[in-house]
C-alpha cells in the first residue's frame, strides 16, 4: 500500500525495460486512473453548457496534437491546418451524406484523406524550411479553401452541408454528453499513440529533423521520407478533427475553415509547448476558452458602461495576440513548461535544496 504513494525524486534508470515505461511508479498509475475518473465524470456535476465547451477542447487537443506531431516534434512549420480541418469535415460530410456510409467508416476515412493531402503539400519540405515553408501551408490552405468553396457539385459551394450525429443502431449521439465521451475517448487514444510514437525510431527521427536536419542526413535519415510522413501523420489526426468536429456542429461551410482557424491552431501549439503532448492539450484548452472568459468579462464591463460595447468587443482580439507575444516573451516552454516546473517544485518539497 505504501508504494501507491512513492513519489518520484530522479529519473534513474538501470535497464531497457525501465526506460521503456510509460509510468514511472504505482502513484503514478493511481494519478492517471484518478485523472481518467474525472473525466468521465465530468458531465455528472458540470452543466450541458460546460460540457459542450469541454467537447469542443477535446476535439481541438485532437487537432493540436497533431499540428505539434509536425511543427514541435519534426520542426515543420504549418499555417494551413484550417484548410486540413476542412478536407476532413468535408470528406465525412461527402461520404455520409452524398453515399450514405456510416460515420464510423467516414471518420478513418477522412483521416487518411486528409493524411494523402498533407503528405502532398508536404513533399516541398525537402527543399523549404523555415518562413518558405510556411509560405507553401498557406498556399495549401488559399488552394483548399478555393476548392471547397468552388466545386459546388461535390461540397454545396459556399452553401456548405448539412450532417447528423453519428449513432450506433437505434441510439444517437445527439446529447453533450454522449459526444464529449465519443471525443474524450478518441483523444486518448490520440494521446496513447503520440506518447508511445516519440518512444520509437521514428519519433526519434522526428527529434534529429527538428534538432539538426543535415547532421540527421549524414547519420543516414531519410529526411525526405520522414518529413513527408510527419505531414501524413499529423493531417491524420487534424482531418479526425476536422470529421469530429463537423459532425459535432452537423454543418460544414468554406468561412468554417479560414486562415484565422490555422492561426489559433498555431497559438495552442505556442501557448501550450512547442514538442509536448501535455502541451497542446492545454494550449487548447487555453484557446478554446478564452473567448468564453473574455465574453464574460466584456459583458460585465458593458453592464456599466454600455456605450463602450464596440471598444470591449475589439478587445477581446487584442488579448488574443497579447497572449500569444507575452507566452513567446516570458514562458517559450508555454503551459507545460509551467507545469513542469510546479510539478519539480512539489517533488522535492519540502526539502527544496
Amino acid at each position: 500500500m505504501r508504494n501507491l504513494f512513492v513519489r518520484e525524486c530522479g529519473n534513474y534508470k538501470t535497464s531497457y525495460k525501465d526506460d521503456m515505461k510509460l509510468f514511472g511508479t504505482k502513484s503514478e498509475i493511481v494519478k492517471w486512473l484518478f485523472l481518467f475518473i474525472i473525466l468521465l465524470t465530468l458531465p455528472l456535476y458540470v452543466s450541458n453548457y460546460w460540457v459542450g465547451l469541454l467537447t469542443l477542447c477535446a476535439i481541438s487537443a485532437i487537432g493540436a496534437i497533431g499540428l505539434n506531431i509536425l511543427t514541435g516534434f519534426t520542426g515543420q512549420i504549418s499555417i494551413g491546418v484550417g484548410a486540413f480541418l476542412g478536407v476532413g469535415g468535408y470528406t465525412t460530410a461527402i461520404l455520409t451524406t452524398t453515399y450514405g456510409l456510416s460515420f464510423w467508416v467516414s471518420l478513418p476515412l477522412a483521416g487518411i484523406v486528409t493524411a494523402l493531402v498533407g503528405g502532398l503539400f508536404g513533399i516541398p519540405s525537402l527543399r523549404l524550411k523555415g518562413l518558405y515553408l510556411a509560405i507553401a501551408t498557406l498556399a495549401a490552405q488559399v488552394i483548399i479553401t478555393f476548392i471547397i468553396s468552388r466545386w459546388d457539385s461535390v461540397t454545396g459551394g459556399t452553401a456548405g452541408m448539412v450532417l447528423s450525429r453519428p449513432s450506433i443502431g437505434s441510439y444517437s449521439f445527439m446529447s453533450n454528453a454522449s459526444y464529449y465521451y465519443l471525443s474524450i475517448i478518441i483523444l486518448i487514444l490520440t494521446v496513447i499513440y503520440s506518447v508511445n510514437l516519440l518512444r520509437t525510431r521514428v519519433g526519434r527521427a522526428f527529434l534529429a529533423v527538428r534538432d539538426r536536419d543535415i547532421a540527421a542526413q549524414i547519420m543516414g535519415i531519410n529526411l525526405f521520407y520522414y518529413k513527408v510522413l510527419a505531414f501524413i501523420i499529423s493531417s491524420f489526426f487534424v482531418g479526425i478533427a476536422g470529421a469530429l468536429l463537423a459532425h459535432y456542429t452537423m454543418i460544414v461551410s468554406p468561412e468554417l475553415y479560414n486562415i484565422h482557424v490555422s492561426i489559433q491552431y498555431l497559438a495552442m501549439v505556442l501557448i501550450g509547448g512547442l514538442g509536448s503532448i501535455l502541451g497542446s492539450i492545454l494550449g487548447a484548452i487555453f484557446i478554446t476558452l478564452l473567448p468564453v472568459g473574455l465574453t464574460s468579462i466584456v459583458d460585465l464591463l458593458t453592464a456599466y458602461m454600455p456605450n463602450l460595447y464596440q471598444l470591449f468587443s475589439a478587445f477581446k482580439e487584442f488579448v488574443f495576440g497579447l497572449a500569444i507575444i507575452l507566452f513567446l516573451i516570458f514562458e517559450p516552454g508555454g503551459l507545460a513548461h509551467i507545469w513542469h516546473n510546479i510539478k519539480n517544485y512539489f517533488r522535492v518539497w519540502p526539502f527544496s535544496y
